[in-house]
């Protein structure tokens, strides 16, 4: 196979998203547009990537192919923006000549196309064919432009607003998906005119001038038009998320994952999902997660960068930023968050909050409590309405609470202030000072428990 190096075109305003965002930055399953076109050509092997964009999108671009793949992602401006032709032209003078390469052009609102489509294109722009492009049966009327075969292979592409009547009746589309001979490419753009309802040069208009000069362009035909759909405004992209989550949902039922109800489970990619995980409804997982095996999560449920063990149940409960160890029982509405590590066999209960907090193995915090800046050692007990005292008015503090410890209901934690192992506080405790070890404090403030002496017989 020849080098093959990519044009991702994204300069397009997106008027009818009517936002203030442009359009490629909007969000698709937890990703911006643009990121999952630029994830596609990553995992078709298409490591040299430009995208042509315009000037409030090309500042995003870097994050978002560092985000999305391995290779080099560089940007160009397209001003103005005078039609797709122009805009190819314009990644071509800033690209150097490469003979014998094949130039992948693809738009960048077209997020649900897959990489083995991409590297079946590739295969099929073989050194005697000057175009591969991709086309799909669509249901009518539509606003793509229409393929004109010959055979099999393509004549032209009509844009549907220069199409006659006889033309628009074709179900066979331009997908917008091409692989080019790059050098007849070149050749090509430069003889591109604007002469069309638009006034604007047209990508497709080399296809004529190529099949003019006796060269060969063949199609590749997707087989779900669905997967090579753009996005032109809100129900569109709100279509194309609801069949991305489906795929991806189904990606992971086929590795061995239990989803109750796809409809109301929604995934983001690059999740790890092990077998045997079962997903309730209305749970939505994403940002990188990792879940082990035979784990269950939801109903409703939020997973945002979690790092779940193995044998853990996650209900109606948030879990953001953070680790929640083997055998491990979160909620029902709990939230974990802030780079929280919770240990083996820790329970965290009905209306629990933990931030920035590590829970060794065995510990409970089972109800109606907040935990914020703690390190809570093996088997200790939380009782309800207990809440660390973090924050001063200037800085987070912390609290450090031992082995074995049992904290009474409605305790305070005054931070900074440690509880020593096998301690104690009585309900209600506003605990100031530091607890020794084996200790029992009560009151408020807190004070050591004085032992009655025995009665005088």
């Amino acid at each position: 196979m020849s080098v093959a190096r990519a044009v991702v075109l994204a300069a397009g305003k997106g008027t009818r998203m009517h936002s203030e965002r442009p359009k490629m930055l909007h969000d698709l399953c937890g990703r911006p547009m643009l990121w999952h076109v630029l994830r596609a050509l990553d995992d078709a092997g298409v490591l040299e990537i430009l995208v042509v964009t315009s000037a409030d999108v090309a500042p995003e671009i870097p994050a978002l192919a560092a985000d999305a793949g391995r290779g080099t992602v560089r940007t160009v401006l397209q001003e103005p923006q005078l039609g797709t032709g122009h805009a190819v032209g314009v990644a071509l003078r800033e690209l150097v000549p490469h003979d014998g390469a094949t130039l992948i052009v693809l738009n960048g609102d077209m997020p649900l196309v897959e990489a083995e489509l991409i590297r079946q294109t590739l295969a099929a722009r073989s050194s005697e064919r000057a175009l591969a492009l991709v086309t799909a049966r669509m249901p009518l009327p539509s606003s793509f432009g229409r393929v004109v075969r010959g055979g099999d292979t393509v004549e032209r592409i009509v844009e549907a607003r220069d199409a006659d009547e006889d033309e628009l009746a074709l179900d066979e589309m331009n997908a917008g998906l091409y692989a080019f001979d790059e050098n007849k490419l070149r050749a090509a753009v430069a003889e591109l005119t604007n002469d069309n309802a638009q006034g604007e040069y047209y990508l497709t208009d080399t296809i004529g001038k190529l099949v003019g000069r006796g060269e060969t362009v063949v199609p590749v035909e997707a087989l779900d038009h669905r997967s090579v759909l753009g996005v032109n405004d809100r129900v569109e992209l709100a279509a194309a998320a609801a069949f991305l989550n489906r795929r991806l949902c189904e990606r992971h039922m086929r590795h061995g994952v239990t989803i109750a109800d796809p409809q109301t489970t929604y995934l983001e990619p690059d999740l790890d999902l092990a077998t045997d995980v079962t997903i309730l409804p209305n749970t939505t997982i994403g940002r990188r997660s990792s879940i082990g095996s035979n784990s269950e999560i939801g109903p409703n449920a939020r997973l945002q960068n979690a790092r779940v063990g193995t044998h853990v149940v996650i209900s109606d409960s948030v879990v953001v930023d953070s680790s929640i160890g083997d055998f491990s029982y979160v909620g029902p509405w709990a939230h974990v968050r802030g780079g929280s590590a919770i240990g083996t066999g820790a329970r965290i209960g009905n209306f629990v909050e933990v931030k920035n907090s590590t829970f060794a193995p065995g510990v409970k915090a089972s109800h109606l409590s907040y935990i914020g800046d703690a390190e809570i050692g093996e088997r200790s007990n939380v009782g309800a309405g207990t809440i660390t005292c973090n924050f001063d008015g200037r800085k987070k503090n912390r609290t450090k609470i031992g082995k074995d410890v049992s904290i009474g209901s409605n305790t305070s934690l005054v931070a900074p202030v440690e509880i020593g192992d096998g301690a104690l506080t009585g309900a209600g405790a506003v605990v100031t000072h530091d607890v020794a070890p084996g200790e029992r404090v009560a009151g408020n403030p807190a004070r050591p428990l004085v032992k009655k002496a025995p009665a005088s017989s």
